[in-house]
C-alpha cells in the first residue's frame, strides 16, 4: 500500500448536525462514548495498510486539527503520516473549498511529495468498517480508472443518494445524483443476486478510488466543483468506471437522527457495527484514564466509557463517555452522554457551587429520556430532560430539539429543577 494515499474530507458547516457541530467540524463530533467520527475512516486506513492520510479541513477545525495530532503519530521509519491540509489562500486562489472535487484539486501539488499510483478519497462523517486493500485490488485488475464503493439500498430512501447503473463486469453505465419519481425507477437493477432483493439500487458511498492520471485528468481545467454532482457523470463517458459492492454496515451520520440512533443501535446484543472486532480496532487518542467506578447502579444494554463515576443511578440503552459524573437516584435511558474533556477540582466545584452553577455530570434524583448530551453538560439535581410535549424542533438558550431529540450544547448549564 506504499503506493497509495487516502485523502479524507472534513466536509462542510454540518449545518444538519448542528448544535454538535456549533464548536466543532463534523469528523469531530464524538461517537460510541470515546471515539470520534474521524476515527472511523483513518481507522479503516491503518487497518487495510494505507499510512500516508491527508485529512482536508475547513469549518470549526481546531479541535479535529487537535485530535488527530494527538491521537496519529508513525514512527520515523514508518514514513507514515496523519497531516491536516486546511484550506489556504495562495496567489492563484484566494476561496475558501467550493465543493468535494475543489477541495482535491486544491490539495494536489502537496499530493506530488508522496507520489501515489492511487488515491483513496473517503468522507469524514460515515460509520462503517472496510477492507480497502479488496476495494484496491478490483481497482488495479479492473483496470480501473475510478472505482466507487456502492451499497445496496432500498427504494424508499434510494433518492437520498447518488445511484449507479452497472453492466455485468460491474462497470458503471449511468449516475444520478438524488434522483426523484420517473427517474429514479429507471435506476432500479434487474439483477438476480440475492445481495440485491428487497434492495434493488446501487447507491454511491462517497468513497472514491482514482488512479492519479484519471484524477489529474478528471479535475484539470475545469470549473466543476463536487465529485457526485459532476465530476463522476462526466468520467463515466470519458473513462473506465467500476462499482465495488460493499456488503456490509454503512451510515452516512448527516443528520441528529442518524447520528443518534447509530450511537444507541451500539447498545444493541448484536449491533450493526461492532466496536469489538479483534482484527480491525477502532483507533483513537490514548488518555489513560482510571476504571470507571461504578457504585450502587442498575445498568442495562448500555456503553460505559473509562474515567467514570456512576452512584446509585439507572441506566438503560445509553451510552456514557468519558470522565462522566451520574450522582445518585439519577435515570438515563436511551441517551448519548458525550462525557467531559477534563476533570474538576474539588475547590473548582465548590467555588462553582458558590455561584449557583452545578458541577460538571448529571446531579442527583434528574431524569434523562432520548437526549443526548454534549461534552462538559452541567445538569443540576432533579432535572427532567423527556420532552413530555413532544416537540418535535426548538431552538431554545441552552438547548435544541431535533427530530424529537433533546440536544444540551457543549458547556450548557441546566439549574436545579429545570424541565424540558
Amino acid at each position: 500500500m506504499r503506493n497509495v494515499l487516502a485523502l479524507i474530507l472534513g466536509g462542510g458547516r454540518g449545518s444538519r448536525l448542528f448544535p454538535l457541530t456549533q464548536v466543532r467540524a463534523k469528523p469531530a463530533v464524538p461517537l460510541a462514548g470515546k471515539y470520534r467520527l474521524i476515527d472511523i475512516p483513518i481507522s479503516n486506513c491503518i487497518n487495510s495498510g494505507i499510512n500516508k492520510i491527508y485529512v482536508l479541513t475547513q469549518f470549526n477545525s481546531e479541535s479535529l486539527n487537535r485530535h488527530v495530532v494527538r491521537a496519529y503519530r508513525f514512527d520515523i521509519f514508518s514514513q507514515g503520516f496523519v497531516s491536516i491540509l486546511a484550506a489556504e489562500q495562495t496567489p492563484e486562489e484566494g476561496n475558501w473549498f467550493q465543493g468535494t472535487a475543489d477541495a482535491v484539486r486544491r490539495s494536489l501539488p502537496h499530493m506530488s511529495v508522496s507520489a501515489p499510483e492511487y488515491v483513496l478519497i473517503l468522507s469524514g462523517d460515515q460509520l462503517y468498517r472496510m477492507d480497502f486493500g479488496r476495494l484496491l485490488e478490483q481497482h488495479i485488475r479492473k483496470k480501473a480508472a475510478i472505482t466507487i464503493a456502492c451499497l445496496p439500498v432500498a427504494e424508499s430512501v434510494a433518492g437520498r443518494f447518488g445511484l449507479l447503473k452497472i453492466n455485468a463486469s460491474q462497470r458503471i453505465t449511468d449516475f444520478k445524483e438524488k434522483p426523484r419519481g420517473k427517474e429514479l425507477a429507471t435506476m432500479r437493477l434487474s439483477s438476480a443476486d440475492p445481495l440485491f432483493q428487497g434492495r434493488p439500487h446501487l447507491a454511491s458511498m462517497g468513497i472514491y478510488v482514482f488512479s492519479r492520471q484519471a484524477l489529474e485528468e478528471c479535475l484539470r481545467d475545469t470549473p466543476k466543483l463536487d465529485f457526485g454532482k459532476e465530476i463522476i457523470p462526466e468520467a463515466i463517458a470519458t473513462h473506465r468506471v467500476f462499482a465495488f459492492v460493499h456488503e456490509g454496515y454503512w451510515e452516512d451520520i448527516g443528520t441528529i437522527r442518524a447520528f443518534y440512533q447509530a450511537n444507541l443501535s451500539l447498545t444493541l446484543d448484536n449491533p450493526p457495527f461492532n466496536l469489538y472486532e479483534p482484527t480491525a480496532p477502532i483507533y483513537t487518542h490514548p488518555r489513560f484514564l482510571p476504571d470507571s467506578m461504578i457504585r450502587d447502579c442498575h445498568i442495562v444494554s448500555s456503553l460505559i466509557s473509562e474515567g467514570c463515576t456512576l452512584v446509585g443511578a439507572e441506566i438503560r440503552r445509553s451510552i456514557v463517555g468519558l470522565r462522566s459524573r451520574i450522582g445518585p437516584k439519577s435515570h438515563i435511558e436511551k441517551t448519548l452522554m458525550m462525557g467531559a474533556d477534563y476533570y474538576e477540582s474539588r475547590a473548582a466545584e465548590a467555588e462553582s457551587r458558590q455561584k449557583g452553577i452545578p458541577p460538571m455530570g448529571v446531579g442527583e434524583r434528574s431524569i434523562i429520556r432520548n437526549a443526548i448530551l454534549d461534552k462538559n453538560v452541567r445538569l443540576g439535581r432533579q432535572v427532567r430532560i423527556i420532552n413530555e410535549r413532544q416537540v418535535q424542533h426548538l431552538d431554545a438558550p441552552n438547548y435544541f430539539i431535533r427530530d424529537g431529540i433533546v440536544i444540551i450544547p457543549k458547556n450548557a448549564i441546566i439549574p436545579d429543577g429545570e424541565v424540558i
